[in-house]
C-alpha cells in the first residue's frame, strides 16, 4: 500500500505542497512542481515490528545493535537490524491510584482504593557505560527502574532502598497524556552520570488531577518541572534519582504553586548540542500556555538552554565546576511563520543538526482535522547571539525589553536584573554568573520563515549528505516524507512513503548509529526501520541524478545507482557521481565517424569518453560489439580527454543485414574489468541494398538516405561512391529521378476493360507513353483509381441514381428492382418512385420547435440538396441536418416554430411527394411545481418537477441558477425526476426547464439551498468490537458529509478522503456479564417477585444505564441500579408461560449474551398433581421393569450372537482391505516399472483430443462409422489406424468446377467472421431463435473454435466480450447460476478454450496420475469375480455395480504365448470364475498394455487353445458342446468348468473364422444363456429354483452387508486418487497454467466492476468455469485423453470420483444421513480436506501477480503456432455457413438494427456471401 501510494498517487499532493512552499514567483512554483512529480518513492520500509498495545518510546544502544521499545504495559528488546524480538517484559497493569503515594514508600498509606491501571512509559534512556536502561512509567507517581541493557526482563539495580523519599520516586508525569522528556548526561570531570528530566505538572489544579474532593497533592513538593537527578548505578542506591546539588532548589526549576494554572508546560524533547572547545549544552524544547501580559514571553513554543559545566574545562570535556540549573537556565521563544502572516505557534518536534535546529510547528485546527504545520530552521549561531545579548542587557540595559527574570518559578539566590557596572566575560554571557542565579527569559522571539508547509506533520529528523541537507518528516496519518534541501535551504526534491496508514509518527526519529542510511521511527502500534534511499530503482545514470536524491549517486564502474558506501572505491575521484554534480556528468561515449560504408569498411574506431570516468590507465579494457566479439581497447598514456582506440570488426564478422533494411546497427560498449560502462551505436550501411529493397522507388530512396549515396541512371543501381557509375549519368537530387506525373482518374466500373494513360517525368524520352499490361519501375506519386459496382450498396432507386455525384454511371431498373451500369449513351434520365416514409420519431415536440425529428424510409432523396427544402410538417418547415443525412434511408431535421397547437403528417417532396402514416404533434409543455422545494447545499437532493407534456421533444435540460444542470434525468408525460447539483452558497435559485435548448418553461419555479447540517457531537463515542478505532462518516443524499467549518485538505490521500469526518468511534472488547454466583440455572416460582443481580466485568465502554437491556424470555427486566460492577433489575409482571425454562439475556447495542436459564416451578396444585402422576408412573415403571428385564435377557443373548458375527465380519473386512491394498500396491509397482512415459501412456494426439472434446457425440458416431470397421489386425500388430473425422481431412471435398468460387465465398465469409462486430451480432442473433437448440449452440461454438484456432488471441477477445454480456444478464438475476450449465454459445466456447489452453498441463502433469488411477481401478475390479451378464463385480466404487454375493474365486497364473504386441509369452493372472471372454480380455491387456487400445485385436478375433498334455489340446470357448444345462439354460464355460490347473500353458492366436465367444452385449441378448459364478445364481436375480447342495450350506446374510466392499476398494485406490487431486489442484513451481490465472483475474475484474463482493459468488464462478466445465468432463471421459477402453463399469466408478471432485469444489455444506446415496457417503470424510485444498488453490492463484495482456497473447499465439495445420478450417466454415443460411433473415435484421454493423454495411457483405455461395451451389448442382 505504501509503495503504491508513493509511486502513483503522490504527484498531486506534492504539487500542492509546492504551491504552498514557495510564494515568491511563478517560475519557482513551476520548477518545484516538476521536481515533486517524481515517479517513484525514494524510501523503502525494510523491517517492521508490530505491538499489540499503544507504543510510547523507543531508544537505541550506543552501537545500534539493540533497540528498546516501550509500549503500554509492555517492554520489548529487539535486535537492531532486523527488529526481531529478543525479550518481552510485562510492566502493567498494576494496582495504583494517582491520589496515593507510590507503594515503595514503607510509610505510605492511602485512603483511596487502588484499581488496575495501565502503565504508560514516560522515559526510556539507555546508559551503555553503566549497562543499564532507565525505564520510568506513569504508575506509582512516575517511579523509575534500572534494568539490564543485555536483558530488559532483569532489574539491574534494586531500587528503592529501605530509606527513600517521595522526590526520588516522583520522577515522571503520572498521567498517560502528560508529557515527560529525559536526557542522559554522561559522566564527566569525575562526576557520575546524571539524568535531566522535564515533566508536565499533574498535581492539584491541573487538568490531569482526578476530579474529586481530595486536596491532597503529592506532586508539587516532590516533582519539579525541570530537574537534574543522580544516576550513579554503581554508587549509593539511597542517592539514585535524588536532586544532585545542595541546596536542591538550585538544581531544579519549579513553577510557583500560584502560577502553575497559568504556566502549563508541555515538553517536546531534550537534547545535547556539542561544539568544539566547550562542554555541550543541554536544550529543552517545550510549549508554554503563558498568557499575554505576563512579564515573560507569551509565545507558546520555547527553547531553554542549560550549561552542564564551566566552559573552561580541559579539552572541552566539561571538567570545570558544575553549573547550577537556575544559574544557567535561559529560555527564548521560537516563532515560525511568514513575515506578517499567521504563524505556527505550537512546537511539535525538533531535531538538532550541526549548525541548524529544525523544528516542526503547527497551528490550531478544528477538532478532528489535521492541523496545518510548517518546517522551520533556526541557526544555533543566532540562538547563541540572542542569549549573549540578553545577559549583557540584564546588567547593561534591564529596561530594554530584551530580557526578564522568570518570576513564575521558585527563584535562586542573588539579585534580579538591574543596571550595574559589571563587565561579563564570554563564558558568563554563555552560561551565567554566580552573582546572577535567576532563570532568565528572552522577550524577543527568535524568528524563522517556513521552509515547507504541510498538514499533519508530527516529527522531524535531519541528515547532511553530499552537500545536501535531507529532512525526514513524519505525519499524523502514517506517512514519511523526505525533502532534499540545497545549500540555500531550498527544496529541490521530495519523496514519500506510507509507513503505517492512519497511525501517527512519534515526534522523535533516530538514525541507525552503525549505518546512517537507515532511519528508525515509531508509529502508534509499530516500530519501523526505513532505508533512507531506494537507489536501485533508477536504471540509468540520468534517472539516478535527475531524482536529486542526496543519498543516491552513479557508481560508474558498476553501472548502477547506489549509496556511496555501497560503491567500490567511491571515495576516489570520478568513481561515484552524486546528484549535486548534475546529470551532465553522467558517463557517455561518442564514436567519431559512427557511420561506416560496407564497401569501404574501417580498420579502427576512435571513442571519446564524456562525463565522470575514473582514470582507465592500467585497467583491462575491450570494445564489446555483442555476440561475444571483443577487440582490445587502448588509451594513450598522456590522454587527458579520455580518447580510446579500438580495432573495428573484421569484415567477416559484420552482422547480417535485416531483411528489407539497408543498414545494420552495432551496439558498441567499452568494457572495463569485465563490465560494460558506456555504450554507443555504429551504423554499417550498404547503398546497393537501398536500391534493391525499394525497387519501385529505387532512385528517390537512394538519394534520400541519411548517408551519402549516388544513383547511376544507366546501370539502374545505387552506389556509395560516384566513381562506381563509370561513364553513366549520375544523379544527386531526388527531383531528377523518373516520376509519374499525378493525374486524377475517373471512377471505373467493374466488368469493363479500359486503358489507363500515365504521364512520366524525367524519363528517357519526354513524350507521353501509353502502355497496357506492361510493367515499368518508376518513382510514383501515389494515386487512386476508384472501381465501383452498381449492384453493391444500392438498395433502392435513390441510392442507385445518387451515385451520379460520385461519377458512377448507374441506372435503376424498376421492373427488376436492380441497380445496374448505364451503358447507353447519352444516358436516359430516370425518375424515382415517391418517397416512402416508414417511421418518424419522436411523435411530438414543443411549439418553439428545435426538435430533432428522425424520418426513416426509402427513396428519401438522391443527395442532400434534394431534401434541403423538401421536409414539412403540415405547413411548418423542418430543416434537414447534412451530417445526419443518409442517402435515401434517413433524414434528421430540426423542426420549425409553430404558432399554435396542431398535429399533421410529415411530408417529404423529392420530385414526388411522400407522406408519413403517423402524425407529428406540436404541443405546449407546462411546468407547475417542484418538490421538495429545499435541500442542503451539498447537493444530491432528488426533486420531482410536475407538469404536463413533459415527455415531448428530443432534448431536455433542467438548469439550476442558469449555470449548473440537474443530473440523472428521468421523465414521463407529467413528471421530471433529477438530482440537484451542489451549490457554494445558501440561496434560492431558479429552476429552468428547457426543451430543445430554447427558452425556459415557467421561470417562477425556485429551489432553496440551505446550510448543510452541522454535527457537533456523537454519543456514545465508544463501543464493543475487536477493532481499535474507526472514523465515523455521515452521508447527505448519498454524498459524503463534510463540515463547512473545516478547511479542505489539499494533500489528502484518496484513502483518507473517504474518512474526512472529525468524529471517530473507539472500539473496545465486548462486555462480559454473569449472574452474581455465576450459576447457569436460576429457580423461580411464578407469582413471586423476581429481582436479578448481574455481575459486570470492568470495561472502558462508559455505558449509561439506558444502554443496557435485560430480558427474561421475551419479557423485559426493568433496570434499577447500574454501577461499575453490578446491575440490578426486577420484573413486575407475571412470568406465567407455557415454557418452563426462559433464557436470561442481556443486550448492549447489537451484542447479546445469555448468562443463565430461569427455571419456573409450579404451585401447590401442580405439586399434588405431580405426586399423583409420579405414583402412577412408579407403578407403571415397576411393571415395565419386569417386562424389560425379561426381554433384555433375550435381547442380550441375541446381541451377543450378533456381536460375534459383527466382529467376525469386521475382522474379515479388515483382512480383505489389508490384503487387497498389499496386492494392489505390488501390482501397481510392477505396472509403474514397466510403463515408459513416452510410450507406455497412450496419449491421444492433440487433434483427436480436440475433436473428441469439442464433438463428443460426433466422435462416437464417426468411430462407429469409420474407425471400428477398419480395425483389422494384420500379422504385424501395431499399425496405426487413421481416423477420418471430417474436420481432420487434409482436403475439402467439393466438385472441382465449383472449388474456386466456393473457396472465394468461404474466404469472404471467413473475413466476416474475423470482424468482431459481425461475429458478436451473428452469435446473439442465432441464440435468440427458439429453434436454435442447445445442441446447435454447442456445435456452433465448437465449429467457431476450429475456424478461429489459428487466431486464439482474437478468439479469446470474442469469448470475453460474449462472457461480459452473459455476466450482465446473470448479474441482474442470480449471478451464482452463471456458467452452471452449457446453455449458450459462449459457455461451450469457454469449455473449448479451457481444453486448448490446458492440454499441455493435462499431458505433462495430470496425465500420469490419471492413467495410473484408471489402471488401478481396472486392476482392482479384475481382482475379484465379475458377473459376465450384468458386469457387476466384487470390487467397485459404485453401489449399482456391486456384486452382492460372497463368491469364492481362486486366482490362476497361466503361461500364455501370443505372437503380437511385441511380446512372445507371459504369465497372466486370472480367476477360476472367469469366462473364456474374460480370460481373453485379461490376456490381451497383459500383452498389449503398452499399445494403444485402438490397435488391440478384438476378443472375437482371437482363439484360445489349452495344451492339456503334450498331445492333447482344446480350443476354449464360452459355449461349446461341453456347456452345462441347468433349468433349461446353458451356463457359460469358465476356467473351473475346464478344470484348468495352476501354471497351465495356453496359446492365443488370430482366428480366421468367427468365434463363438460372446461379448457382454451379445450375452444380454441371449435369453437361454446365463452365467452362474461357482454354479450359484446371484441372490438378487434368483427366482424360485431348486436349491443346490452348495446353496443349502451357504450363510444367510443381507445383501447390504457387502457395501463394505466399497470401502475396501476405496481404501486401495485412495493413494492414486489423492495423487490425481494433488496434480490437478497443485501449482508447479509457484506458477499455475497461464489460462487459469488469466481467466480467474478476468472474473474478479468483472465482479468488481459490478459491485459483486460476495466471495461465494466468485468461488462459484471459478468452480463453474474450471473444475465443473473442464476437469469433471475429463475425469468422466478418459477416452478424450487416452487411447483406452472405457467400460461401463469403469465409467460408473469414475462417476463416483467425479462426484467427489464436484463436492470438494462446492461451498454448500453436505447434508448427509443414513438415506443418502453411497456415492456421496463414500468420500464424505475426505471432502472437507479436499475443500481446503481447493480454497488454498484459488487463494494461491489470486495472490499471484496478474498477467498482462501481452503475456497472455504471446501464450495464445504460441498455442496457435504449435497446432497450426491440424484442422481444415474450410470444412468448419462451411458448417457454420449452414447456420448462417438457415437464419439468414434474422441475421440480416440483427446486422441492420446494430448501428456499428449498419454503418460499416456488414449486412450487405453478408448478403454477398449468401448470393455468392447459393449461386455456386446452384450452378454446381445444375452441372451435376
Amino acid at each position: 500500500q505504501g509503495h503504491y501510494w508513493s509511486r502513483v498517487g503522490k504527484s498531486w499532493a506534492a504539487a500542492a505542497c509546492a504551491l504552498r512552499i514557495n510564494r515568491r514567483g511563478t517560475a519557482e512554483a513551476l520548477l518545484l512542481l516538476a521536481l515533486l512529480a517524481g515517479p517513484a518513492a525514494g524510501l523503502a520500509v525494510q523491517r517492521r515490528f508490530r505491538s499489540p498495545t499503544l507504543t510510547n518510546n523507543f531508544a537505541l544502544d550506543g552501537r545500534g545493535g539493540r533497540l528498546y521499545l516501550a509500549a503500554v504495559n509492555r517492554l520489548y528488546q529487539l535486535s537492531g537490524p532486523d527488529l526481531t524480538l529478543e525479550v518481552e517484559e510485562q510492566v502493567g497493569p498494576v494496582e495504583d491510584n494517582p491520589l496515593c503515594h507510590a507503594p515503595q514508600l514503607p510509610q505510605a498509606s492511602c485512603e483511596h482504593a487502588r484499581v488496575r491501571t495501565d502503565n504508560y512509559n514516560k522515559i526510556l534512556q539507555p546508559d551503555p557505560a553503566q549497562g543499564v536502561l532507565v525505564v520510568c512509567g506513569s504508575v506509582y507517581q512516575g517511579a523509575c527502574q534500572l534494568r539490564s541493557l543485555a536483558n530488559v526482563s532483569a532489574v539491574a539495580v534494586r531500587f528503592p532502598p529501605a530509606a527513600v523519599f517521595p522526590s526520588m520516586l516522583n520522577v515522571a508525569a503520572n498521567h498517560p497524556n502528560a508529557s515527560t522528556v529525559g536526557l542522559l548526561l554522561g559522566p564527566a570531570g569525575g562526576r557520575a552520570a546524571r539524568l535531566l528530566v522535564g515533566a508536565t505538572y499533574t498535581g492539584f489544579g491541573s487538568a490531569f488531577f482526578p476530579r474529586n474532593q481530595s486536596l491532597e497533592d503529592h506532586r508539587f513538593e516532590n516533582t519539579p518541572e525541570v530537574a537534574i537527578r543522580a544516576l550513579d548505578a554503581r554508587g549509593d542506591p539511597a542517592r539514585l534519582f535524588s536532586f544532585e546539588l545542595n541546596p536542591s532548589d538550585d538544581n531544579i526549576l519549579k513553577i510557583k504553586q500560584g502560577a502553575k494554572a497559568r504556566h502549563k508546560l508541555a515538553f517536546v524533547r531534550a537534547f545535547l548540542q556539542a561544539a568544539p572547545r566547550r562542554a555541550p549544552y543541554a536544550y529543552l524544547a517545550l510549549n508554554s500556555e503563558a498568557r499575554a501580559g505576563e512579564k515573560e514571553s507569551a509565545a507558546r513554543s520555547l527553547l531553554a538552554r542549560i550549561c552542564l559545566a564551566e566552559p573552561n574545562g580541559r579539552n572541552g570535556s566539561g571538567g570545570g565546576e558544575a553549573k547550577k540549573l537556575t544559574e544557567s537556565y535561559i529560555q527564548a521563544a521560537l516563532q515560525c511563520g511568514p513575515a506578517g502572516g499567521d504563524g505556527f505557534s505550537r512546537l511539535v518536534s525538533v531535531f538538532p543538526a550541526e549548525e541548524l535546529l529544525f523544528g516542526v510547528f503547527e497551528r490550531a485546527a478544528p477538532p478532528g482535522a489535521r492541523p496545518p504545520a510548517a518546517l522551520c530552521a533556526f541557526r544555533f549561531a543566532d540562538i547563541d547571539g540572542a542569549i549573549r545579548r540578553a545577559r549583557r542587557a540584564c546588567f547593561g540595559e534591564p529596561d530594554s525589553g530584551l530580557v526578564a527574570v522568570l518570576d513564575s518559578v521558585v527563584q535562586g539566590t542573588g539579585p534580579a536584573c538591574e543596571k550595574r557596572n559589571i563587565q561579563l566575560q564570554p563564558e558568563q554571557l554563555d552560561c551565567g554568573a554566580a552573582h546572577l542565579q535567576h532563570p532568565l527569559a528572552i522577550l524577543q522571539p527568535i524568528k524563522a520563515t517556513p521552509i515547507f508547509e504541510y498538514q499533519g506533520l508530527a516529527s522531524v529528523a535531519v541528515s547532511s549528505v553530499n552537500n545536501y541537507t535531507v529532512v525526514f518528516l513524519g505525519t499524523t496519518n502514517g506517512r514519511l516524507l523526505k525533502i532534499n534541501l540545497n545549500s540555500s535551504v531550498k527544496i529541490i526534491s521530495m519523496k514519500e512513503i506510507w509507513v503505517a496508514y492512519g497511525e501517527s509518527v512519534h515526534p522523535i526519529m533516530q538514525f541507525d548509529p552503525s549505518d546512517s542510511s537507515y532511519l528508525y521511527l515509531m508509529t502508534s502500534y509499530q516500530m519501523t526501520r526505513v532505508k533512507v534511499a531506494a537507489c536501485d530503482q533508477y536504471a540509468t545514470c540520468k534517472e539516478c541524478l535527475e531524482a536529486a536524491d542526496a543519498y543516491c549517486g552513479w557508481c560508474t564502474m558498476e553501472t548502477r545507482c547506489s549509496l556511496q558506501h555501497d560503491c567500490v572505491n567511491s571515495t576516489e575521484p570520478n568513481f561515484w557521481t552524486s546528484a549535486s554534480e548534475g546529470e551532465q556528468q553522467c558517463p557517455s561515449m561518442t564514436i567519431i565517424s559512427s557511420e561506416i560504408n560496407i564497401d569501404i569498411g574501417s580498420q579502427g574506431i576512435i571513442i571519446q569518453i564524456n562525463g565522470n570516468i575514473p582514470s582507465l590507465n592500467g585497467m583491462e579494457m575491450f570494445c564489446d560489439y555483442g555476440n561475444n566479439i571483443y577487440t582490445v581497447a587502448r588509451v594513450p598514456s598522456n590522454d587527458v580527454n579520455h580518447f580510446i582506440y579500438c580495432d573495428f570488426l573484421p569484415r567477416e564478422k559484420y552482422p547480417a543485414f535485416p531483411s528489407n533494411q539497408d543498414h545494420v546497427i552495432v551496439q558498441t560498449a567499452v568494457r572495463v574489468n569485465g563490465k560494460n560502462i558506456v555504450w554507443a551505436n555504429i551504423t554499417i550501411y550498404d547503398c546497393k541494398r537501398t536500391g534493391n529493397i525499394y525497387p519501385t522507388t529505387a532512385c528517390t530512396s537512394c538519394l534520400s538516405t541519411k548517408w551519402k549515396c549516388y544513383w547511376c541512371t544507366e546501370d539502374y543501381m545505387c552506389v556509395s561512391r560516384d566513381s562506381d557509375c563509370e561513364d553513366s549519368l549520375k544523379m544527386n537530387s531526388t527531383m531528377d529521378c523518373p516520376q509519374i506525373v499525378p493525374a486524377s482518374l475517373e471512377p471505373m466500373p467493374t466488368g469493363v476493360s479500359q486503358d489507363i494513360t500515365i504521364s512520366l517525368a524525367n524519363a528517357a524520352s519526354s513524350k507521353v507513353i501509353e502502355f497496357v499490361g506492361k510493367e515499368l519501375t518508376l518513382s510514383v506519386s501515389c494515386g487512386l483509381v476508384e472501381v465501383y459496382n452498381c449492384a453493391t450498396g444500392s438498395a433502392d432507386c435513390s441510392q442507385c441514381l445518387g451515385r451520379e455525384d460520385l461519377g458512377h454511371r448507374c441506372m435503376w431498373s424498376e421492373t427488376s428492382s436492380v441497380c445496374r451500369l448505364n451503358t447507353e449513351s447519352p444516358q436516359i434520365p430516370v425518375m424515382c418512385p415517391a418517397p416512402e416514409i416508414r417511421k418518424i420519431e419522436p411523435l411530438s415536440g414543443p411549439l418553439e420547435g428545435g426538435t430533432l425529428l428522425t424520418i426513416r424510409g426509402r427513396n428519401l432523396g438522391r443527395r442532400f440538396n434534394d431534401v434541403v427544402n423538401a421536409v414539412k410538417i403540415g405547413s411548418v418547415r423542418c430543416a434537414p441536418l447534412q451530417d445526419r443525412y443518409m442517402v435515401s434511408e434517413e433524414i434528421v431535421c430540426q423542426t420549425g416554430e409553430a404558432r399554435s397547437i396542431f398535429s399533421d403528417v410529415v411530408i417529404v417532396n423529392v420530385s414526388r411527394e411522400g407522406k408519413s402514416r403517423e402524425q407529428y404533434s406540436y404541443v405546449l409543455p407546462e411546468v407547475q411545481s417542484v418538490a421538495p422545494g429545499a435541500g442542503p447545499k451539498a447537493g444530491g437532493t432528488k426533486v420531482t418537477i410536475r407538469g404536463s407534456n413533459l415527455h415531448v421533444g428530443s432534448d431536455l435540460r433542467v438548469l439550476v441558477n442558469n449555470t449548473k444542470q440537474c443530473t440523472d434525468l428521468i421523465r414521463t408525460a407529467t413528471t421530471i425526476t433529477c438530482t440537484m447539483p451542489a451549490m457554494e452558497l445558501t440561496m434560492a435559485v431558479r429552476i429552468c426547464v428547457q426543451f430543445e435548448n430554447k427558452s425556459c418553461i415557467n421561470e417562477n419555479i425556485t429551489f432553496k439551498y440551505e446550510r448543510n447540517p452541522i454535527i457537533t457531537v456523537i454519543k456514545p463515542t465508544r463501543t464493543s468490537s475487536s477493532l481499535k478505532s474507526a472514523p465515523v462518516d455521515f452521508y447527505i443524499n448519498g454524498r459524503l458529509y463534510t463540515d463547512d467549518r473545516l478547511a479542505p485538505d489539499e494533500y489528502m490521500h484518496p484513502e483518507e478522503a473517504q474518512h474526512t469526518s472529525k468524529f471517530s468511534l473507539k472500539y473496545y472488547a465486548d462486555p462480559q456479564f454473569s449472574t452474581a454466583k455465576k450459576e447457569k440455572w436460576i429457580k423461580h416460582h411464578p407469582g413471586e417477585p423476581l429481582t436479578l443481580v448481574i455481575h459486570k466485568e470492568p470495561d472502558n465502554l462508559g455505558l449509561e444505564s439506558d444502554e443496557y437491556q435485560v430480558k427474561i424470555g421475551l419479557i423485559s427486566c426493568e433496570i434499577q441500579i447500574v454501577s461499575d460492577k453490578v446491575i440490578h433489575c426486577s420484573v413486575n409482571e407475571s412470568l406465567s408461560t407455557s415454557e418452563r425454562q426462559l433464557p436470561v439475556t442481556i443486550q448492549v447495542g447489537k451484542f447479546n449474551q445469555t448468562i443463565a436459564m430461569l427455571h419456573l416451578g409450579g404451585g401447590e396444585t401442580a405439586i399434588i398433581v405431580s405426586i399423583v402422576i409420579c405414583s402412577v408412573l412408579l407403578l407403571l415403571s415397576v411393571v415395565g421393569l419386569f417386562v424389560f428385564c425379561t426381554k433384555s435377557r433375550r435381547a442380550e443373548r441375541y446381541w451377543q450372537k450378533t456381536l460375534l458375527q459383527m466382529e467376525e465380519m469386521e475382522s474379515q473386512i479388515r483382512e480383505e482391505i489389508r490384503k487387497g491394498f498389499a496386492e494392489l500396491q505390488t501390482d501397481m509397482t510392477d505396472l509403474t516399472k514397466e510403463l515408459n512415459r513416452s510410450q507406455g501412456i497412450p496419449f491421444l494426439e492433440y487433434k483427436h483430443f480436440v475433436t473428441r472434446t469439442f464433438f463428443p457425440k460426433c466422435s462416437s458416431l464417426y468411430e462407429e462409422r469409420y474407425v471400428l470397421p477398419s480395425q483389422q489386425l494384420n500379422s504385424q500388430v501395431g499399425c496405426q489406424v487413421q481416423e477420418t473425422h471430417p474436420l481432420l481431412l487434409g482436403e475439402w471435398k467439393i466438385p472441382e468446377n465449383c472449388r474456386p468460387n466456393m473457396e472465394e465465398g468461404i474466404a469472404l465469409f471467413s473475413t466476416l467472421l474475423n470482424n468482431k462486430h459481425f461475429l458478436i451480432v451473428f452469435v446473439h442473433a442465432l441464440e435468440q431463435q427458439k429453434d436454435f437448440a442447445v445442441r446447435d449452440r454447442c456445435n456452433l461454438a465448437s465449429l467457431l473454435t476450429i475456424a478461429l484456432h489459428g487466431k486464439l488471441e482474437y478468439y479469446t477477445s470474442i469469448m470475453k466480450d460474449l462472457l461480459v454480456d452473459l455476466i450482465d444478464a446473470s448479474a441482474s438475476k442470480n449471478p451464482k447460476l452463471m456458467l452452471r450449465r452449457t446453455e449458450s454459445v459462449v459457455e461451450k466456447m469457454l469449455t473449448n478454450w479451457m481444453s486448448i489452453c490446458m492440454y499441455s498441463f493435462l499431458r505433462e502433469t495430470v496425465g500420469e496420475p490419471f492413467f495410473l488411477l484408471l489402471c488401478a481401478i481396472k486392476q482392482q475390479i479384475n481382482k475379484g469375480s465379475i458377473d459376465a451378464i450384468t458386469g457387476k463385480a466384487r470390487y467397485t466404487l459404485n453401489e449399482e455395480w456391486l456384486l452382492r454375493e460372497n463368491i469364492e474365486a481362486k486366482p490362476r497364473n497361466l503361461n500364455v504365448s501370443f505372437q503380437g504386441c511385441g511380446m512372445d509369452s507371459l504369465s497372466v493372472r486370472v480367476m477360476d470364475t472367469d469366462t473364456l471372454s474374460q480370460v481373453k480380455e485379461k490376456i490381451l491387456e497383459a500383452f498389449c498394455k503398452n499399445v494403444p487400445y485402438s490397435q488391440w485385436p478384438r476378443v472375437e478375433d482371437v482363439d484360445l487353445e489349452w495344451f492339456a498334455t503334450s498331445t492333447d489340446s482344446y480350443i476354449l470357448r464360452d459355449l461349446d458342446d461341453t456347456s452345462v444345462m441347468e433349468d433349461g439354460r446353458k451356463k457359460l464355460n469358465t476356467l473351473a468348468h475346464y478344470k484348468i490347473p495352476e501354471g497351465a500353458s495356453l496359446a492365443m492366436s488370430l482366428s480366421d473364422k468367427k468365434d463363438t465367444t460372446l461379448s457382454r452385449g451379445n450375452l444380454l441378448n441371449h435369453e437361454h444363456i446365463f452365467f452362474i459364478l461357482n454354479q450359484v445364481l446371484p441372490t438378487d436375480e434368483l427366482i424360485e429354483h431348486k436349491k443346490s447342495h452348495r446353496q443349502s450350506h451357504r450363510k444367510k446374510v443381507l445383501p447390504e452387508i457387502y457395501l463394505t466392499r466399497l470401502l475396501s476398494t476405496k481404501g486401495t485406490l485412495q493413494k492414486f486418487l489423492d495423487d490425481l487431486f494433488k496434480a490437478i489442484l497443485g501449482i508447479q513451481e509457484d506458477k499455475p497454467p497461464v489460462a487459469i490465472k488469466y481467466f480467474f483475474d478476468f472474473l474478479e475484474e468483472q465482479a468488481e466492476k459490478r459491485g459483486i463482493s460476495d466471495p461465494d459468488t466468485l468461488h462459484i464462478w471459478k468452480t463453474n468455469s474450471l473444475p465443473l466445465r473442464f476437469w469433471v468432463n475429463i475425469l468422466k471421459n478418459p477416452q478424450f485423453v487416452f487411447d483406452i477402453d472405457k467400460t461401463d463399469h469403469i465409467d460408473a466408478c469414475l462417476s463416483v470420483i467425479a462426484q467427489a471432485f464436484i463436492d470438494a469444489c462446492s461451498i454448500s455444506d453436505l447434508q448427509l444421513g443414513k438415506d443418502s446415496p453411497t456415492n456421496k457417503l463414500l468420500y464424505a470424510k475426505e471432502i472437507p480436506e479436499y475443500r481446503k485444498i481447493v480454497q488454498r488453490y484459488y487463494k494461491q492463484i489470486h495472490d499471484m501477480p496478474p498477467l498482462s495482456e501481452q503475456e497472455m497473447n504471446a501464450h495464445l499465439a504460441e498455442e496457435s503456432r504449435k497446432y497450426r495445420n491440424e484442422f481444415n478450417t474450410n470444412v468448419a466454415m462451411a458448417e457454420i455457413y449452414k447456420y448462417a443460411k438457415r437464419y439468414r433473415t434474422q441475421i440480416v435484421n440483427a446486422l441492420d438494427s446494430n448501428p456499428t454493423t449498419r454503418r460499416t454495411q456488414l449486412q450487405h457483405k453478408f448478403e454477398q456471401v449468401i448470393a455468392l455461395m447459393e449461386d455456386n451451389i446452384y450452378e454446381c448442382c445444375s452441372e451435376a
